[in-house]
């Protein structure tokens, strides 16, 4: 897989949703992170250098130091909403896995360019599939999972408090595309009202 994006989280405020594609097919999986973590994926991904090294930074360099090369990393469960992920690592010859948080797991694989892998029981519970790029993939066969849509007329048809009860069904069935058409439907009345 590969980070395909990293922007604010539709569902919570104060976090990030970091989301990952596969490289041959067109399922997506967003996870939510922190903020901290998301802007440890993004100054690796800018390629930017801060004035002192940040966490992830320096367990980078602990790790180099100690001639430990992180090979790949691998999100490996999915418990009550919540990622698991391994760092697989090599030391002289030797496999080496460590446990991590997601987040920070994906903060090492972009600074050493690693391999980000998953299972398919992971995809099927937690995987989206983007209408545009399905269309554009249909020959690729894979079953997409059709989520039921109830907006059959014009956003801007829905009251505030319909437009607030679909955005929440869209959440829970992690349509963020549809749900960032909402958010900015509703931002746009928000500043009408002013």
């Amino acid at each position: 897989m590969e980070i395909v994006a990293l922007s604010h989280s539709v569902t919570q405020s104060h976090n990030y949703a970091v989301v990952l594609g596969e490289e041959d097919g067109v399922r997506r999986l967003p996870i939510v992170i922190g903020g901290y973590e998301a802007q440890a994926i993004a100054v690796a991904m800018e390629r930017m250098t801060p004035n002192r090294p940040l966490t992830h930074d320096l367990f980078k360099n602990a790790l180099e130091t100690f001639e430990i090369e992180l090979k790949e990393i691998v999100i490996n469960n999915l418990l009550d909403g919540i990622f698991y992920a391994k760092l697989i690592c090599e030391q002289h010859g030797e496999e080496i896995e460590i446990d991590s948080r997601t987040s920070d797991a994906l903060a090492m694989a972009v600074r050493f360019n690693c391999p980000i892998y998953t299972y398919e029981f992971i995809l099927e519970a937690a995987g989206v599939v983007l209408e545009e790029e399905a269309d554009a993939g249909a020959s690729v066969q894979k079953e997409k999972k059709k989520r039921p849509r109830k907006q059959k007329q014009a956003l801007s048809q829905y009251s505030l408090g319909e437009l607030n009860k679909i955005l929440e069904e869209v959440i829970n069935n992690e349509d963020y595309e549809q749900a960032a058409k909402i958010r900015d439907e509703l931002a746009k009345r928000k500043g009408s009202d002013s």
